[in-house]
């Protein structure tokens, strides 16, 4: 009759085992029982300071999580510094934050030229480069640099849609580009160019580039308007993007114009550009503008404009970047919840590449993210929006 004793008991005490191994809490660096120490730099000065609304965002983000028990019962300290938008200032930040604060992970960097200054030092020194703000394609690279992922749509994938769109609608274009001559630039340009295929030498009549510190782009707008061509594409920083807009209209020069989307803010770009003279703009987006009378009773942006009301006042709610660094936290934080409390980098990496059909909060309908580990480029589509004078409108 008690000959099962033992047999039960092994079940029970493996099961127990099992249970204790699932509980079992497993630390990296920048992780403990009651802390999350996470790393960021963004230019919250200079030419591109515009971005730092973003960063502004992040940190009202974990302030309100940490508010509601942070993640998985941890607080999340999350270190933002200012780099100016200058690679050396990137590294000096980014050294500290690894090598004397202890962060965990980088998360959420903004710009290609920065994240490009510590791409290969994070990866050899194997700390997580997550989610960065750019979407270049060579930091979707799992084979050669298996510690970072890009949350930014593709610069190619971005171009790609423009370009179908040009050759759809106009097929005989002459297309003058203007590009900062940094990596940003330079791979929206490849990415436009490969879109463009065996048309692309016939079709781009004018290519202008600026440097970051250039205190205007007047010239080279003019120069773009000489060249005849009736569809521009402007790759530029806001500031620039902004300078842009109000130059064409100022020399009278009404192309197809298409703006990229990391220089699509109403507040940020097209209000210094003035309303009046950037109707018809188009731009490929990935999230919904918060301004737009069309999502007034949509519960994410009714909960993001609460949001930024309360945790980032000084900032308005239009702005898009500030839309997009609470889409980054969101997503940051389905990866840490599910990493539980195994928050070792590796986990966290595993994690991060195996987000399968997320819609964080604000993305448009029809688009969701997915990673894998040989695939880290969350976004597979974007769409179409024009301005209207008021607000972006989204195009079938």
């Amino acid at each position: 009759m008690k000959t099962w004793l033992p047999a039960l008991a092994g079940v029970v005490l493996g099961a127990m085992l099992s249970t204790a191994a699932a509980q079992e809490k497993k630390y990296g660096p920048g992780a403990s029982d009651t802390e999350i120490k996470i790393g960021h730099t963004i230019p919250y000065s200079g030419p591109v300071s515009a971005y730092g609304s973003a960063g502004r965002a992040l940190s009202g983000y974990f302030k309100m999580l940490n508010s509601q028990g942070g993640i998985n019962g941890r607080q999340v300290n999350f270190i933002s510094l200012d780099d100016a938008y200058s690679p050396p200032k990137t590294v000096e930040q980014t050294r500290k934050m690894v090598e004397q604060d202890q962060v965990l992970l980088i998360f959420g960097n903004v710009g290609t030229p920065t994240n490009t200054a510590i791409h290969k030092y994070l990866n050899s020194k194997k700390v997580p480069q997550l989610m960065i703000s750019t979407g270049a394609s060579k930091f979707n690279d799992t084979a050669n640099f298996p510690w970072t992922t890009p949350l930014y749509p593709s610069y190619h994938l971005e171009q790609k849609i423009y370009a179908q769109y040009i050759l759809k609608h106009q097929p005989d274009a002459k297309i003058g580009v203007i590009y900062p001559n940094d990596d940003f630039g330079k791979d929206h340009l490849a990415g436009l160019k490969e879109a463009l295929g065996p048309k692309a030498k016939a079709m781009l009549v004018a290519e202008q580039s600026y440097e970051t510190t250039d205190p205007t782009i007047d010239s080279q707008i003019i120069a773009l308007k000489a060249s005849g061509a009736t569809v521009f594409v402007n790759i530029s920083t806001p500031k620039f993007a902004a300078q842009a807009i109000r130059k064409a209209k100022d020399i009278g020069w009404a192309p197809l114009h298409l703006v990229v989307n990391a220089s699509s803010s109403i507040s940020s770009v097209l209000v210094p550009a003035g309303l009046e003279n950037s109707v018809g703009l188009i731009t490929a987006a990935f999230i919904k503008t918060t301004s737009d009378p069309a999502w007034a009773e949509d519960a994410d942006v009714q909960d993001y404009v609460a949001f930024m009301k309360k945790w980032v006042p000084q900032d308005n709610p239009d702005d898009a970047f500030c839309a997009m660094g609470f889409l980054a936290a969101s997503v940051l934080r389905d990866v840490l919840t599910r990493a539980g409390n195994d928050l070792t980098r590796e986990n966290v990496m595993k994690m991060a590449k195996s987000i399968d059909g997320l819609r964080p909060p604000l993305i448009l309908p029809g688009l969701a993210l997915k990673t894998t580990p040989q695939d880290v480029a969350a976004y597979h589509d974007l769409r179409l929006q024009r301005f209207d004078g008021k607000r972006w409108v989204l195009m079938d």
